[in-house]
């Protein structure tokens, strides 16, 4: 890119962006616009400055990042977002990503990655890698699948039956689920084997299992 990379820096904790800022003047191809410290300051910001890169944190006080990512990239879809976070989970590099982040850097990186992070985003290269790429796809795909199973599964079992389900998860047998709902011993039978029917299981412990691995257990 020509010239100097103008660049917005989207932090709330003042020495953080105090620092950054310092850091980024000693070096001639980038020049710091201004700071916004929240996820509506990014924007107004943004959309007043034209940076050609912002520097992004992920927790904001008014929300996160990515939100204030995907109105940027709205906005200005020539702008280049690069997340510097504290935040190294996976769920949130895929939501960087998603918001159309060119890449996500630790705030434990050195200075010389940071500053060669934000050249190559600057240039409209993507720096995550496609090994990493493709694990977290293949992990929202999972987590896709899994809410689907949810789904189907909250759908198939009657509000009776997910509270059976439930009392078996405790580890209550049907006598003491009987007492638990205030209702027949015979009646808690049929709904056990209507849960285990329906969650493809021959035994409680199957079906427990296998409601907790769909996630079935935590809504």
């Amino acid at each position: 890119m020509p010239g100097k990379i103008n660049v917005l820096l989207v932090e709330d904790h003042r020495l953080m962006f105090e620092g950054l800022s310092s850091l980024l003047t000693e070096y001639s191809d980038i020049n710091v616009l201004g700071v916004a410290t929240t996820v509506a300051d990014a924007i107004a910001k943004a959309s007043l400055l034209k940076p050609d890169l912002v520097l992004m944190d992920y927790r904001l006080p008014d929300g996160d990042g990515a939100q204030a990512s995907e109105r940027i990239r709205s906005l200005l879809p020539d702008t280049a977002i690069l997340f510097l976070s504290a935040d190294p989970s996976e769920a949130s590099i895929m939501r960087a990503v998603e918001a159309g982040a060119s890449g996500y850097v630790s705030k434990g990186a050195s200075a010389e990655e940071l500053v060669n992070s934000i050249r190559k985003a600057a240039e409209g290269e993507f720096l995550l890698e496609a090994a990493t790429m493709a694990r977290l796809l293949e992990q929202r795909h999972q987590s896709q699948q899994k809410a689907t199973e949810q789904r189907r599964l909250i759908g198939d079992l009657t509000p009776r039956e997910r509270d059976v389900l439930r009392l078996m998860a405790r580890g209550l047998d049907n006598h003491e689920i009987s007492d638990e709902l205030g209702i027949g011993y015979g009646t808690v039978r049929g709904h056990v084997r209507g849960v285990l029917e329906k969650l493809g299981s021959h035994t409680r412990l199957h079906a427990v299992a296998a409601a907790r691995k769909a996630g079935l257990l935590e809504a």
